[in-house]
């Protein structure tokens, strides 16, 4: 016995059907694995910056709030900055880790991957690579290697094992 065809309700009959969105394939982003262009990803790190502007904002506020003081120096300042560190990192790592991808770079359209499997970041490489950006990004020196380097990556992502890709 055949089974019954289903009826679709007049006001839907028209629309478009649209395909179920890919999910991330070796195949598919081998044929992306040149960098987004220089200016992309500067532009999403200028926009990065923005945000931890505001989260350093928000957490220097909890931090006084905490601390019972607006007055922050000698022991405090340095706690401070540990505390703000380990802000950015949990950021960082909690973006990387679920998605591949931070606020600033999902508007630019970037998403981090291993290099090897093209999937998203291990726990351990994703540190490394927030470890090996706090130090390189501040000396440009991590940016300044993506004009020599012959993928156009930066050097904390060569460090870490991880590929800046295009998430057309």
């Amino acid at each position: 016995r055949a089974p019954a065809a289903r009826r679709v309700p007049q006001d839907q009959a028209e629309l478009p059907v649209r395909p179920p969105r890919a999910a991330l394939s070796v195949g598919a982003i081998h044929s992306g694995d040149t960098a987004p262009s220089m200016l992309r990803r500067l532009a999403s790190m200028l926009y990065e910056s923005i945000l931890l502007f505001a989260v350093a904002f928000f957490g220097t506020w909890l931090y006084q709030f905490a601390a019972g003081t607006v007055v922050i120096d000698g022991w405090r300042l340095a706690m401070l900055q540990l505390f703000l560190i380990a802000l950015f990192a949990a950021y960082f790592l909690w973006c990387w880790l679920r998605s591949g991808q931070t606020l600033a770079m999902k508007t630019w359209r970037i998403r981090l991957v291993s290099k090897e499997s093209h999937r998203t970041l291990a726990p351990r490489a994703a540190l490394l690579r927030f470890i090996a950006a706090l130090l390189l990004v501040p000396t440009l020196l991590g940016i300044l290697w993506a004009l020599v380097d012959r993928d156009r990556q930066f050097l904390h992502d060569r460090l870490a094992g991880s590929l800046l890709i295009p998430a057309d």
